[in-house]
């Protein structure tokens, strides 16, 4: 496995935009996957312009803050939505469960056919191993946390 450090000579942002479009296979394997970190006492993230992953023309934007973690099952993302922006997911692998977590603005999802609408300070946790869709139905940008929990088989 390659660690985050190897791939700096590709920029991660085209390594996933040119991995996604080549094989929809990220809902079986989690977005950050590829990256792996160095054991620490903490970790403090930030945004980290460089490797942002860009979907709908540029009008969502997944930072990576704690790439897949193969020990914890889990992956954290900053995302943010432009105004009247809609981003589908794919059903990820059975078991997967997301929590959302909303910063500002206002976010209708749609998960499993029904619409569940998140204002500033709220959350949700769905199983993720179905379709889902956010989007931001504001005139203004959105933004909020997404935590990924994958089964142990993955």
């Amino acid at each position: 496995m390659r660690n985050c450090q190897t791939l700096r000579s590709v920029p991660l942002k085209s390594f996933y935009t040119g991995f996604r479009k080549k094989a929809k296979v990220f809902c079986r394997i989690p977005l950050s996957f590829f990256c792996k970190q160095e054991e620490a006492e903490y970790t403090v993230a930030e945004l980290d312009e460089e490797n942002v992953i860009t979907e709908e023309n540029g009008g969502m934007r997944a930072y990576p803050l704690f790439p897949f973690d193969p020990m914890r099952n889990v992956e954290v993302f900053y995302i943010e939505f432009d105004a009247g922006v809609q981003h589908e997911s794919l059903p990820h692998v059975a078991g997967v469960e997301e929590y959302v977590f909303m910063v500002h603005g206002t976010l209708k999802m749609v998960i499993g056919g029904k619409e569940v609408v998140l204002q500033e300070k709220q959350s949700i946790r769905f199983g993720a191993d179905i379709f889902h869709a956010y989007n931001n139905v504001s005139d203004k940008a959105c933004a909020a946390y997404n935590v990924i929990f994958y089964p142990n088989n993955v």
